[in-house]
């Protein structure tokens, strides 16, 4: 078999001069190898000038530097067997200056080529067990790749139903299925067991396949298996009692003996026949297992795993029908995305506790993973052929901890997205056509954002070829990450730019609009303290929905300009009775764009709260996306505003106006994914009211999301195709409030 690498070594062994540990996992087919690197990439950094000096130039607020940053990444790369000797020459050719000595093996092969590794790399070989390495593995990705467990549904619009990210991974059956079959149930990180298991598994389909059909390759059985109609191998109960037994509540079409049929008709079976009855036999035998260990234990989540799974469309659907005929749907098979990779990350965990990688949170990053490839074999072959070539998971350490907002009113059942792409074949052909249409636009500005690198323009048509390549495989693979959504879009985008070193295409035009704002910001809120209360309530939310600077001699005009309304969704007269009423205790703002938005929108609207008694906790995006004002811009913003705005100035001084960063990197908001030290803060002051704005972050994302505290959503819809599916028109006003029942509200006001 030829061993070349197919795919360019740079492309699959990334970052490999800065490799700093390494494990690997050996099955009986693949080999899926794990490292730690440290990457160097360009961040955008702001400055305050210091007006003071001779530093400042013009009248620039603050400076924009591009500065090298290092950061974590764990990248896990899968392979056949039959390229491990050359995977290895080429990864001891590369490996420069690494710190380790030992190299942490799994798997059924890590004996097997135990000599060979520790002979090509001059490591030694530490050998761990391979059911521990996966649960840590299974427990790692259940914590930090959302949308990772998903339902197989082979006949609906979706192949694929991604489930939410629970709050608490405990407990759940791991049901994991190699040559063959251990059942384990995990109740805590360190604290799992194996409770069961069966000696017919993988091993069992593919040895009794093979002197059934002659046919010695595991997937090769498989697309035999897609082909077959068992029916004419297995006895069904109509055979034996001509329609259905209905006092016992078997339908007729249900099988009453596996390769029953066999045994009577004088006739030769076919391969895919007797394939497929094969797989049903296994399948149903496994599910049955399962189903009866998850009611004995009373648990409802159940992972199902193991070379004999693989992501392949017949193997999930046959065990998916197996658990809902014999639990009648009340436990679902739940499948992996990462499946392959549990082990590998798991023996890199056990080499890597001195780091202590649980106590960070960890992001996919699109830009350097595969995906999930996965379509009915029989449909087309040829895009689940894995022959030389390579699957690739890469993710990025996150400054911190990312938690749950503690205020969302169930946590288990929350959806950031409000339109799935993956499910609505409709919305997705748009808005990959709109990503596409959009991308002329986006390599000018990130060209634009570094005049002083000569280089810009070559790395800006890389990023347009992968982000473009990216497209086209959501196009035909809208699975491939997950639930296909405009923020995961988004992300990816983010993800490509930054893989070119545009960390912030957006920085001098934010920088510019941020300075024009701000010389309006006085006169703005002189005419609002002129209005009279009632007036200057409307008027607020008036300028906070404003996205263009009004001249100031027709401002107050254009802030009581009433023109619109009733908006698209319009609760402003419940929000104004409630303004009536006491103040609240807390206000937690996620804000949006740099500009008007921040400086003339949210501003003199923060000011409001502030003089009613209302702490604020304005959150802004971690890092750089789009033209959404981050954390660090927003820190000498809010500075500059308070030198001229005395109430901005006393909420510093008196702790009741808080900055923090939301550990968010994206135009969108999830909000199961925020900074620790935000949650904490949310408890601490016991926040009562969350108020969210943008189109990104209260239309794409929450519009649906339910909160324990009150809660108001702000937004212009700025895209036509958008607005017509929400039965408006381009330009149409969101302004939600909601009020949760009176015991949820109540909660809300007490730390948990």
């Amino acid at each position: 078999m030829d061993k070349s690498i197919t795919l360019p070594p740079d492309e699959i062994f990334r970052n490999l001069e800065n490799a700093k540990r390494f494990a690997i996992d050996i099955g009986g087919s693949l080999t899926k190898l794990a490292y730690y690197s440290t990457v160097q990439h360009k961040v955008a950094k702001v400055r305050s000038f210091d007006h003071t000096t001779k530093e400042a130039t013009g009248d620039n607020l603050y400076e924009i530097s591009v500065q090298e940053e290092v950061t974590a990444r764990l990248h896990f790369i899968k392979f056949e067997n039959a390229y491990i000797e050359t995977c290895l020459d080429f990864v001891k050719d590369h490996l420069v200056n690494t710190e380790t000595k030992v190299i942490k093996a799994t798997g059924g092969g890590a004996h097997k080529f135990k000599e060979l590794i520790e002979r090509k790399l001059g490591l030694k070989v530490d050998k761990e067990d391979e059911m521990t390495c996966l649960i840590k593995g299974c427990n790692f990705v259940l914590r930090n790749i959302p949308h990772e467990a998903f339902v197989y549904a082979k006949h609906a619009d979706s192949e694929f139903r991604f489930q939410t990210t629970q709050p608490d991974i405990f407990p759940y059956l791991l049901v994991n299925i190699g040559s063959g079959v251990s059942i384990v149930k995990v109740e805590s990180e360190d604290k799992f067991e194996r409770i069961g298991g069966s000696s017919i598994g993988g091993g069992t389909f593919w040895g009794l396949g093979a002197l059934l059909t002659k046919t010695k390759r595991f997937d090769e059985l498989l697309q035999l298996a897609s082909k077959g109609q068992h029916t004419s191998v297995d006895m069904l109960v109509k055979d034996i009692y001509g329609g259905s037994y209905g006092s016992l509540g078997l339908t007729g079409d249900l099988i009453a003996s596996s390769f029953g049929k066999s045994a009577t008709a004088d006739k030769e079976f076919s391969k895919e026949d007797m394939a497929k009855s094969l797989l049903h036999m296994i399948s149903n035998d496994i599910g049955q297992l399962a189903c009866l260990y998850a009611k004995l234990h009373n648990l409802s989540r159940v992972y199902f795993g193991g070379f004999f799974i693989r992501g392949h469309p017949v193997t999930m659907h046959t065990i998916t029908y197996s658990i809902n005929f014999f639990t009648k749907g009340e436990v679902q098979a739940l499948f992996l995305r990462h499946e392959g990779y549990l082990g590998a990350i798991g023996a890199f965990l056990k080499g890597a506790e001195e780091d202590n990688p649980n106590q960070y949170s960890w992001g996919e990053n699109y830009a350097g993973s595969s995906g999930l490839m996965s379509v009915s074999p029989d449909m087309n072959p040829m895009q689940r052929a894995r022959s030389g070539t390579f699957d690739m998971l890469e993710m990025d350490r996150l400054e911190g901890k990312l938690v749950n907002l503690p205020l969302l009113q169930d946590a288990s059942s929350y959806i950031p997205d409000t339109v799935d792409l993956t499910e609505d074949a409709h919305a997705r052909e748009y808005w990959l056509y709109c990503f596409e249409e959009a991308l002329d636009g986006v390599v000018k500005r990130a060209v634009a954002s570094q005049p002083d690198m000569p280089e810009a323009a070559e790395r800006a048509e890389k990023f347009r070829q992968k982000y473009r390549h990216k497209l086209q495989t959501l196009r035909h693979q809208p699975f491939a990450y997950g639930s296909l959504t405009v923020r995961s879009l988004l992300d990816t985008r983010e993800h490509c730019l930054n893989e070119f070193n545009f960390p912030d295409p957006y920085s001098k035009i934010k920088q510019r609009e941020n300075d024009m704002a701000l010389k309006y910001y006085q006169k703005a809120v002189k005419c609002l303290d002129e209005l009279s209360w009632e007036e200057r309530q409307y008027a607020l939310v008036r300028v906070e929905l404003m996205d263009v600077i009004c001249p100031v001699s027709s401002l107050v005009d254009c802030l009581l300009c009433s023109a619109g309304r009733p908006w698209l969704v319009d609760s402003y007269d419940q929000w104004f009775e409630r303004l009536k009423g006491p103040p609240h205790k807390c206000a937690m703002f996620f804000v949006d764009n740099s500009g008007v938005d921040i400086i003339l929108g949210v501003m003199p609207f923060v000011r409001e709260l502030l003089s009613r008694g209302t702490e604020v906790v304005l959150a802004s995006n971690s890092g750089p996306a789009l033209n959404d004002v981050t954390n660090g811009e927003l820190q000498i913003l809010t500075e500059s505003i308070a030198a001229m705005d005395p109430v901005i100035q006393a909420g510093l001084r008196e702790d009741r106006l808080t900055l923090v960063q939301s550990g968010s990197s994206s135009p969108c908001l999830d909000l199961s994914r925020l900074d620790k030290v935000l949650a904490m803060v949310v408890r601490e002051r016991k926040t009562d009211l969350v108020i969210i704005e943008g189109m990104g972050r209260a239309i794409h994302t929450n519009y649906y999301a339910m909160l324990r505290c009150e809660s108001l959503k702000m937004a212009v819809i700025k895209n036509s195709w958008l607005a017509d599916r929400l039965g408006g028109k381009l330009f149409s006003v969101v302004f939600k409030y909601e009020v949760p029942a009176p015991s949820q509200h109540s909660a809300a006001l007490t730390p948990s």
